[in-house]
């Protein structure tokens, strides 16, 4: 289980900003409507947007110091 665990986090840390780009472009070019592929990027975007709010809160806290 923690090797699954491991491969997940390495595989959207690596990949996450690629399939938020791409997906909409791969659709712009033809590829047909695919619920697994709309569900991972839904997850990629949730993702970036948790990124943004910890590194968000990082900063605000090392401001107030």
């Amino acid at each position: 289980m923690k090797d699954l665990y491991g491969s997940a986090i390495l595989f959207f840390y690596f990949l996450k900003w690629p399939i938020v780009i791409g997906l909409p472009l791969l659709y712009w070019q033809g590829l047909q409507n695919n619920w697994i592929l709309n569900i991972l990027w839904l997850f990629c975007i949730a993702l970036i947007f948790k990124d943004f709010i910890d590194l968000f809160k990082r900063w605000r806290g090392q401001k107030d110091r």
